[in-house]
């Protein structure tokens, strides 16, 4: 009898060489799906909300152990998918089996100033579905203030608890510029201004009017031109409340640039129900609080069909602004991130295109490699 639990290398069967793919590309899906979920994953920049400091275009690599790693909820997905298969509608998972979903320990926390990924919450901003946590549409904006802090927007600067907080180096406001003639391709080039950058609004007394979103360096380079006539600031402050302010109630009559005090709520935090709080924080507690029967009535909360008086948060929440402060649908349109949808902290841009340029000048070159702040 023979008790070798092995074979020699003579006695193996050879392996097809289609079984040799196979076999390699399953590892090499398994590693790629480990490695995306644990450490890092790349991420595409589609939209202009972070310019100047992230452009459309940049390839981000991200840091998912930051924050801390978290667990799938579904665990029958195609791997290497987001919401869908790629090229197609049709959804990547199947919600027949959805597990809890945890966060290992990370290295650090979301701060003040931050730069972060995370599943943007509302449905409205995932076409309209409701998706699982982690398979919410990724968003990357700046924290400006986090669990706990009372944030206060006043003609458009920040105040955190009563301090002014630091502008970001290539943050963008609305400048309304008029020019003696239009202003060419060349010149709006070389002030590095894309076409999400500047809209024509016509002409107006002999002059060529624009609405552009500049940093302070665009801004003293475009002022500095014999041919623009002015440079005005564009803003909201004294124009009134906005409609889709959040949250959108009788006591937050405010605008992008004047907004607030809010206090951000932290875990553990106790508030009393009154028509105030849940005009702030009805739809928080309601959404995003994991309560299986709660519901607002009548200005009150009612959980487990009990009339609530006082509510205590079950976990952090952040609020996230994009740098390009007039070009960014936010959270003060949209309301805090909750911790659950933090997703992790961009590292650097391993690649970046400008997709309105020539072949010759596709690569922004000099952004290769560099550090994202």
């Amino acid at each position: 009898m023979d008790f070798r639990f092995w074979k020699t290398q003579k006695e193996r069967k050879p392996v097809s060489a289609a079984r040799d793919w196979f076999n390699s590309i399953l590892f090499a899906v398994v590693a790629a799906t480990l490695i995306r979920w644990t450490t890092v994953e790349a991420y595409v920049v589609p939209t202009p909300s972070m310019e100047n400091t992230i452009l459309v275009g940049d390839y981000l690599f991200v840091s998912k152990f930051h924050y801390g790693t978290r667990t799938t909820s579904t665990p029958l997905q195609v791997p290497l998918t987001h919401q869908k298969i790629w090229g197609t509608n049709i959804p990547s998972y199947l919600d027949w089996v959805e597990l809890p979903s945890y966060r290992f320990p990370g290295i650090s926390e979301v701060k003040r100033g931050d730069v972060v990924v995370f599943n943007v919450p509302p449905v409205s901003m995932n076409e309209g579905q409701e998706h699982p946590i982690q398979l919410k549409s990724n968003y990357v904006k700046r924290c400006v203030a986090v669990a706990g802090d009372r944030l206060q927007i006043v003609d458009k600067e920040i105040f955190v608890n009563g301090s002014a907080l630091p502008h970001p180096e290539n943050m963008k406001f609305r400048y309304l510029v008029a020019a003696k003639d239009e202003i060419t391709p060349r010149t709006l080039t070389r002030l590095e201004l894309g076409n999400d950058d500047y809209y024509f609004l016509g002409r107006s007394d002999n002059k060529v009017m624009y609405s552009m979103l500049l940093t302070n360096k665009q801004l003293k380079e475009i002022s500095s031109l014999p041919f623009i006539s002015s440079v005005a600031k564009e803003d909201k402050t004294n124009k009134g409340p906005e409609n889709d302010i959040f949250p959108s109630s009788e006591y937050s009559l405010w605008n992008g640039d004047a907004y607030g005090p809010l206090v951000i709520p932290k875990k553990g935090m106790s508030i009393e129900i009154n028509d105030t709080t849940l005009a702030y924080y009805g739809e928080t507690i309601k959404l995003y609080e994991h309560l299986d029967n709660v519901s607002i009535e009548n200005n009150k909360l009612i959980i487990d069909s009990k009339v609530r008086t006082n509510y205590t948060f079950s976990q952090d929440y952040y609020f996230m602004m994009g740098d390009n402060r007039h070009n960014s649908l936010d959270s003060r349109y949209w309301g805090f991130v909750p911790g659950d949808h933090i997703v992790g902290k961009p590292l650097f841009i391993w690649l970046s295109l400008d997709y309105d340029a020539g072949i010759m000048d596709k690569v922004r070159w000099k952004r290769m490699f560099t550090k994202i702040e």
